[in-house]
């Protein structure tokens, strides 16, 4: 049953978050659902808790899709998985040397974070040397370059190795609600997805983990993912917004406006004020000239495009963020 919104009190809410203090569900379905000829009111409000943890600095990441496009599941989303029809390059895992050559290209970028991310179920023991070895050499070579990876389903054990070898973030995106998961995924479930994230935090590691919004899930679906990521402490949180793929089967799913990816950007904010929250995909694709408002909400964003699709550059990306008075963040 879809609760009824309560009217929200902007100082009340700041208050709150600034406190730690989980904010009930009325007022969540509320942002979600605030008026968009006020959303500069939600802007400058949720602005205020991120100042407070990371005032105005933006973290740059890199992405590097290290295998493309041979997955066995079927995330409905996804140009990878193994029922869609998309044209993207399909190949097996980078060797390491090309990975070790990605990371390169990524502080040469200006990015603080490198991600690496294979498409897969979940890696074998094969799989796992490989990547150590990887974060192995990174690490050498940049010793304060942030290594993320994801690698799908993983247990502990996995992740203790990556971490042995150098490796600082895991990610794996619980993507929606538990209700609305089945009507995106039936190869796996969202409890497969959230005892992997439990898995890197035992191990460890710090967690990435975050969603995507705009694929026909309602407003207590989102309400429901951010109280999941409050639930977890995940440590970072990106935060796409679908960019439909021709020949996936959400290619014609087009829900969303500039003013609700805004709102959905500000919520996931306020129910994790100190967690590192990045401005993932499609946000090029959705938000357009609006892009500078999500820096309000997020300390974090990626350059260079995505994993199939693609993004901005490097230097347009620093323009926007400098012209929206904030700063790149530098090593």
């Amino acid at each position: 049953m879809v609760l009824a919104t309560k009217p929200v009190d902007l100082d009340q809410v700041v208050s709150d978050a600034l406190a730690g203090k989980e904010l009930e569900r009325e007022v969540a379905l509320g942002i979600l659902r605030y008026p968009d000829e006020r959303l500069d009111e939600l802007l400058e409000a949720t602005l205020a808790v991120r100042q407070r943890y990371f005032g105005r600095r933006v973290k740059l990441c890199v992405l590097n899709n290290i295998q493309s496009g041979i997955c066995p599941e079927d995330c409905h989303y996804c140009s990878q998985s193994k029922i869609s029809r998309a044209d993207i390059p399909v190949y097996k895992l980078k060797p390491v040397d090309s990975i070790l050559a990605g990371a390169r290209r990524a502080i040469e970028s200006g990015a603080q974070r490198y991600c690496m991310v294979a498409s897969m179920r979940g890696p074998n023991g094969a799989v796992i040397e490989h990547m150590a070895e990887a974060c192995q050499r990174i690490r050498k070579e940049f010793p304060t370059l942030e290594l993320c990876l994801s690698l799908g389903l993983m247990s502990e054990e996995q992740a203790r190795v990556l971490k042995q070898a150098g490796a600082g973030w895991i990610n794996h995106n619980l993507n929606t609600s538990r209700r609305f998961y089945p009507k995106i995924c039936t190869t796996h479930t969202f409890d497969d997805r959230v005892r992997t994230v439990e898995n890197v935090r035992r191990a460890g590691l710090s967690t990435c983990c975050g969603g995507i919004v705009g694929m026909g899930e309602e407003d207590d679906d989102i309400v429901d993912l951010a109280y999941e990521t409050r639930r977890l402490r995940v440590d970072s949180l990106p935060v796409n917004f679908l960019h439909p793929i021709p020949g996936t089967p959400l290619e014609h799913t087009k829900l969303l406006t500039w003013q609700k990816c805004l709102k959905a950007a500000c919520l996931f904010r306020l129910m994790n004020p100190a967690t590192e929250i990045r401005a993932a995909g499609g946000r090029e694709l959705n938000l357009g000239p609006h892009q500078d408002k999500v820096l309000c909400a997020v300390n974090s964003i990626f350059v260079n495009g995505y994993l199939t699709t693609p993004g901005m550059a490097y230097e347009p990306t620093v323009r926007l963020i400098e012209q929206a008075g904030f700063e790149p963040e530098v090593d």
